[in-house]
């Protein structure tokens, strides 16, 4: 049975494409109102475990659950209208302004009059800082404020999770960090439950409650729990590696 605690909830999950299984044997799950960060090197699964949960591939195997229902075909459409999704590089639509990025999914999937798909959109600028520039266009913002419109856009509908794909990718630390309060205070004002897959470990002890830790040689989950009691085991030679690496431990 569905926990309600539990936004998302994956037992027994092999992921991956047509023809070639990337994970195997994956439990976890995710608390409402949870910041959860999926870690692992490059090949790993995290973002292939981030696009099961955003609904765009099935599961090869076991279950996954998003909001108590079961991810399926028939399903998917019931609960992608309560997730939000930010790509690795904002994927903001270049000929549109900030404004009409952020209208989009407004405009496709909701019922509400012109003027109030506008009120809501800039009010979802107002959120992360970028009412004034909701004329501009994608080329003329910074790399950051791409990432906090793209962010804009994946509350539009209000939805409980929002999925963030590398959100400090290609930041300076500044912008980084100015990010890391971003979501935050999201989650702080709004509950929102936030999924994140990421590389940069600062980011993680300072705002993840949780992370799962995913090991390409094993092919699955190597580890769950609060980062700073993940960093401090030393019976997992691949965790310790990974938590330590070069000296950036997130002390």
């Amino acid at each position: 049975m569905a926990d309600p605690e539990n936004i998302v909830e994956c037992e027994d999950l092999s992921a991956g494409y047509p023809g070639r299984t990337v994970l195997e044997h994956v439990s976890f799950s995710v608390k409402r109102g949870e910041i959860f960060a999926l870690l692992g090197g490059s090949g790993c699964g995290k973002s292939t475990i981030m696009k099961h949960i955003a609904g765009l591939n099935p599961p090869v195997a076991g279950r996954l659950r998003v909001s108590g229902i079961e991810m399926n075909a028939a399903n998917r459409d019931r609960i992608l209208a309560g997730i939000g999704v930010m790509f690795q590089s904002g994927a903001l639509f270049g000929s549109m302004t900030l404004l009409e990025n952020v209208m989009l999914p407004l405009e496709e999937f909701s019922p509400l009059p012109p003027e109030l798909r506008t009120a809501c959109a800039l009010a979802k600028l107002e959120l992360v800082g970028l009412r004034e520039f909701a004329g501009f266009l994608p080329s003329a913002i910074s790399g950051g404020m791409k990432k906090r419109a793209a962010i804009a856009r994946a509350m539009a509908l209000d939805p409980g999770l929002i999925l963030l794909d590398e959100p400090s990718a290609g930041l300076d630390p500044v912008t980084s960090a100015a990010l890391d309060d971003l979501v935050l205070k999201l989650r702080e004002e709004r509950g929102t439950t936030f999924i994140i897959v990421t590389h940069e470990l600062p980011s993680v002890f300072k705002i993840a409650d949780r992370c799962a830790i995913f090991d390409r040689d094993r092919r699955g989950m190597a580890a769950c729990g609060v980062p700073a009691e993940l960093r401090e085991k030393r019976d997992d030679p691949f965790i310790e590696a990974y938590f330590n690496r070069g000296g950036t431990n997130g002390r």
